[in-house]
């Protein structure tokens, strides 16, 4: 199986292939079509599997059609270094869309980021924190 088997759009494609990326992992390839469908997942796999990806991509390819206005989407994980690290998988993805990210993490000054909030533009809230971890 390959990425393009996925039934991603052009601009993930694109940024995958950038990146080297041509085969999903067991756990990508597994967890996209129940994340397609609507369904909840819990996925666990071992650390450096591509987990963040699992469920990026599907979210990614559901944000391109959204018809609201101003779609966001919520990731909630357990430590600041995990948001940031997501942040910067949300950035690899998306070099070819116009999605802004933003972690937003306690013990840092709230007003910046409330302020990177309000500014109107489609932002990432990331503080993940479910079992896909």
């Amino acid at each position: 199986m390959k990425f393009s088997d996925l039934n991603l759009n052009t601009a993930l494609l694109n940024a995958l292939d950038e990146r080297g990326y041509t085969t999903p992992t067991t756990i990508q390839h597994r967890v996209f079509p129940v994340v397609m469908s609507g369904r909840d997942v819990c996925g666990i796999a071992q650390t450096g599997t591509g987990k963040t990806f699992a469920y990026l991509l599907p979210l990614l390819r559901l944000w391109k059609f959204s018809k609201d206005k101003n779609p966001q989407i919520l990731i909630i994980v357990p430590t600041r270094e995990l948001a940031v690290q997501v942040v910067e998988s949300v950035k690899e993805l998306t070099t070819y869309m116009s999605v802004v990210a933003i972690p937003i993490y306690g013990g840092v000054n709230i007003n910046t980021q409330w302020k990177d909030l309000q500014s109107g533009q489609m932002y990432w809230w990331l503080r993940r924190a479910d079992c896909m971890t």
